[in-house]
């Protein structure tokens, strides 16, 4: 079933009082039950693509729509979890995780009920009155996990979420995102995740989408079929490595050699 549709999305800002096209013409469909990678060159535009879905930026034309409705504002199917954590470091860990369900008028009680259900499921507990300077940059991320996952949203963005993180733990988030995801712990019916980590997109993804630069098009999809827990070492799972690689350099090339992609 569909979640969301971006049609004819364009956005361009203005630089030096010269217009400046970041995105052209995105067409994208989002389904129930999939997780959707972005993947391209560095400055294609692709964290601009996900915080035009949340709604932080209003696109030059083209239109969001979830569950069939057009979204013309803050998306509220939607949160994000972000590479640079974003804490508030006034703020400890409870806090931080219930401050969207605080800006909703959620009563104490319920912000405090779901917190220690969150807190429990990303691996928290024992941590609720931290403050972001006492934790380590895989704590941060859990809370900024938690965080996201606390509004219960139905489509989950998450821009390059565990680059910031050395390679073990990144490794431990990644495996723990797909138990939720797999085990249905969570409300999330969607993700839609930015990387240029071509191993985490085929690890975790059930379909990958590749865009060019100058300005960002999505050119090619990749459908990723392998099945779960994927085995990094497998002959298969290195085909796929080596044909994402050869499409994402292949995106790269001039505008002229780029055929756009309509969606599915």
């Amino acid at each position: 079933m569909n979640l969301a549709e971006l049609k004819g999305v364009y956005q361009s800002f203005n630089l030096k009082n010269k217009e400046v096209v970041v995105l052209e013409d995105i067409n994208l469909a989002l389904n129930e039950g999939e997780f959707v990678s972005l993947v391209g060159p560095s400055g294609c535009g692709k964290s601009t693509l996900l915080r035009i879905i949340a709604g932080l930026i209003k696109p030059t034309s083209g239109k969001i729509y979830i569950r069939n409705g057009e979204i013309k504002e803050i998306n509220p199917y939607t949160s994000m979890v972000f590479q640079t954590f974003g804490l508030l470091p006034w703020l400890d860990v409870t806090e931080n995780i219930t401050l969207g369900l605080e800006s909703r008028g959620i009563p104490l009680k319920e912000r405090l009920r779901k917190a220690f259900k969150y807190i429990d499921l990303v691996g928290l507990e024992g941590f609720e009155e931290a403050y972001p300077r006492e934790l380590s940059g895989g704590m941060k991320q859990r809370v900024g996990i938690a965080r996201a996952l606390i509004m219960e949203p139905e489509l989950l963005l998450m821009d390059e979420p565990f680059t910031a993180l050395d390679a073990l733990t990144a490794e431990n988030l990644r495996g723990e995102i797909v138990e939720l995801w797999i085990s249905h712990k969570i409300s999330v019916k969607s993700i839609l995740m930015v990387t240029h980590n071509i191993e985490e997109s085929i690890f975790l993804s059930d379909r990958i989408l590749i865009m060019s630069s100058h300005p960002g098009k999505i050119v090619d999809e990749v459908i990723i079929d392998l099945p779960k827990p994927r085995d990094r070492e497998s002959i298969e799972f290195n085909k796929m490595y080596d044909l994402i690689y050869s499409r994402i350099i292949g995106a790269s090339l001039s505008k002229k050699e780029v055929k756009p992609f309509k969606g599915t």
